[in-house]
């Protein structure tokens, strides 16, 4: 078992692209999606857009929830026979308790487990995956995927738009963002995780003028590095997702920019509109 590879393992919040899921072979955990009487997993029993074509006509919302520690332990059971041991980079567990599932399951494991808070979600917690599943694929061992998946996530960032607030607010997933709910229906709000919840960053009258100020935040947060690698995420939008990519590769010239339409289990809490970019800055 000494010669197989360190394996990692994500949620399916991270909204990671089928084509890096499968080029890096990182497996994904499903989260829950609960609505009214019935139960999905999140991006196996419904997919991202059949999800917001219901969720735009829906009366009530639906509410998630993580993987059981029972599941999880069933998950590394799974995988021992192709791995010397796994790391898991999970949603922040500000937002959710995933976290608290896998680290429950990690000592019924048949081989080694690091747990990792991504401190994110969405493609936030999706590119510290990548890095790390990068990493694993070049023979890295445990120790050292797993922290570099923590170094990973002090470089990353996550800036976002909404239309509404409604949503994280239902979901309770609003965070320092709360102060901004009287004002909600005339602003577009820039948010971002901050230490593992979401935090109002500042706010705009139109969203052109807030993806603009966006990207002049992510501008100060390179201070001057190159933006290595991005992700345009999106939640039903796929047009305005095309036109942000189109903006950052000539403004900021990443080496790669991914599009991701954002899993089901996050678009409850961030609503159909919401437009983001994920990157990180290339290592000086």
């Amino acid at each position: 078992m000494s010669g197989k590879k360190i394996l990692v393992v994500t949620d399916s919040s991270a909204s990671l692209p089928v084509g890096l899921v499968n080029d890096l072979d990182i497996r994904v955990i499903p989260l829950w999606l609960i609505w009214d009487e019935e139960c999905f997993l999140d991006g196996v029993d419904i997919d991202p857009q059949t999800f917001y074509q219901r969720l735009r006509k829906a009366k009530t919302l639906p509410s998630s929830t993580q993987p059981s520690a029972m599941e999880f332990r069933k998950f590394f059971e799974d995988m021992a026979g192709d791995c010397s041991g796994i790391v898991c980079v999970l949603a922040s567990s500000k937002i959710s308790g995933t976290v608290d599932s896998a680290v429950a399951a990690q000592e019924f494991s048949p081989v080694p487990v690091k747990v990792v808070d991504s401190e994110f979600s969405a493609m936030g917690q999706g590119l510290i995956a990548v890095q790390a599943a990068r990493a694993a694929a070049a023979g890295a061992p445990l120790a050292e995927v797993a922290v570099l998946a923590e170094s990973s996530r002090d470089r990353t960032n996550l800036l976002f738009v909404v239309d509404t607030l409604e949503y994280l607010h239902k979901g309770g997933r609003i965070g320092g963002a709360k102060r901004l709910l009287g004002t909600a229906l005339d602003i577009k709000p820039i948010l971002h995780f901050d230490e593992g919840t979401i935090q109002p960053l500042s706010q705009s009258r139109t969203k052109k003028k807030a993806i603009a100020e966006l990207l002049d935040i992510a501008e100060q947060r390179l201070d001057g590095s190159v933006m290595e690698e991005a992700a345009i995420v999106h939640v039903d939008s796929l047009d305005e997702a095309n036109q942000l990519k189109e903006v950052v590769i000539n403004r900021f010239n990443p080496t790669d920019v991914h599009i991701s339409d954002v899993s089901p289990v996050v678009g409850t809490h961030v609503g159909p509109g919401a437009l983001g970019l994920a990157f990180y800055p290339r290592f000086r």
